[in-house]
């Protein structure tokens, strides 16, 4: 069951970690500064809306959703007066000029600053986080409602369906539900074409988890390639021949990049196949089929791998996070272009990234467990303290330009 941070021991709290603004903390205004300028997006002349203060205010919208544009941007303005300088009066500006600011600023910047910020953030003493020497993630794909020409509509029982949908992939950090690595497309883009975009972001010392959808030669190479290793399901028809038996129960096989390197044995790839059933559990499918490029059964059991493969369903907990509690239940993006629909989805990563590695650090600050913490009461003590913690620019006493 999930705890409160208000529940953690006493003498602790969330708004403990919130002196500086949260968002302000995960993306410094340096380096906010510092993408604006590789973009080519710094504010030439004065504006209302400058764009350093643009980015904030979309990573803001993510955390409330259900509020409109003006109310959101007078709630980040008053509490962060730094953004603007000391010598600048806060001005709201009207939902035109809002909009016309988002424009100005597209969606490279927010883009960049989460390819650039959002990293793992687990520390060896994260629980759940590792399996012996392997840093834990998992490889998954999600759907998410908006904008009918650049992204499509899903097929549904009659014609198509009510919103248009993006299809992204994405990795999570176990441990921590950190979504990191994340390509968007179309509804029609599978999940196979954006994969390979993510793969670029796992690093030697990881274990990635995945489902069979995304087993394949290809991206299979591509992913060790990365350095990682790889714990992936594949289909039970999967041709697997049996070459080796090992005393775990497992066996070596071979995978090959078409049929005609199968007949003639050439360019193989060794792997470690491990079958398995569970025993007991209501809906269990007859047999699942693990690979896995650990093909040492002593650095990692079959019996481990197999339990270990469970926790890829992680990855269902941090899409409702961003799906359910931030974004919230039935509430479609509301961007009405394609660029702004990517910028308002990167902003929504952002905002999960910055409220995840508030718990993250919170959690161990008192040796619990970041899992055992409610996601939702994070998000609701984000709201409620953003304008309230943010009179003093992150960078203490000197002045923000």
């Amino acid at each position: 069951m999930a705890r409160t941070i208000a529940e953690l021991p006493k003498g602790t709290r969330i708004s403990d970690y919130l002196s500086l603004g949260v968002l302000a903390r995960t993306f410094p205004l340096p380096q906010v500064q510092a993408v604006l300028a590789a973009q080519k997006k710094t504010s030439r002349r004065q504006r209302e809306l400058p764009a350093h203060v643009v980015v904030y205010y979309v990573i803001a919208l993510a955390l409330f959703m259900q509020v409109s544009y003006r109310e959101v941007l007078r709630c980040l303005l008053e509490g962060w007066a730094w953004l603007l300088g000391p010598r600048q009066a806060v001005k709201i500006t009207g939902k035109s000029g809002i909009s016309q600011a988002r424009t100005r600023l597209g969606s490279a910047v927010l883009q960049q600053l989460h390819d650039q910020r959002v990293k793992p953030v687990a520390g060896k003493n994260t629980p759940g986080a590792w399996y012996q020497r392997w840093h834990l993630v998992s490889l998954d794909v999600a759907d998410e409602k908006e904008n009918v020409q650049a992204f499509g509509r899903p097929a549904a029982s009659r014609g198509a369906s009510a919103y248009p949908q993006i299809r992204f992939v994405a990795l999570v950090e176990n441990g921590t539900h950190v979504l990191f690595g994340t390509r968007l497309g179309g509804c029609a883009t599978g999940e196979i074409t954006l994969a390979p975009e993510v793969m670029a972001a796992l690093q030697k010392g990881m274990l990635c988890l995945a489902d069979r959808n995304f087993f394949g030669f290809r991206l299979w190479n591509q992913a060790r390639a990365q350095g990682a290793d790889l714990l992936w399901r594949v289909k039970k028809n999967q041709r697997l021949a049996v070459e080796k038996r090992l005393p775990d129960g497992s066996y070596l096989s071979r995978i090959y990049p078409s049929e005609r390197d199968r007949r003639h044995q050439t360019n193989a790839v060794m792997v470690r196949v491990i079958d398995y059933r569970l025993e007991g559990v209501a809906d269990a499918e007859p047999l699942y089929r693990l690979v896995t490029t650990i093909l040492d059964p002593s650095a990692a059991p079959a019996e481990e791998l197999a339990a270990l493969y469970q926790e890829r369903w992680e990855i269902e907990g941090a899409l409702d996070e961003l799906k359910t509690h931030l974004r919230g239940a039935q509430i479609v993006l509301r961007s009405k272009t394609p660029d702004l629909v990517r910028q308002e989805f990167y902003g929504l990563l952002l905002a999960h990234f910055a409220i995840r590695g508030l718990m993250h650090e919170a959690a161990l600050k008192v040796g619990e467990d970041p899992d055992r913490l409610s996601f939702l009461h994070a998000v609701r003590v984000v709201r409620r303290k953003l304008p309230l913690y943010g009179a003093v620019p992150p960078s203490g006493e000197e002045d923000v330009p």
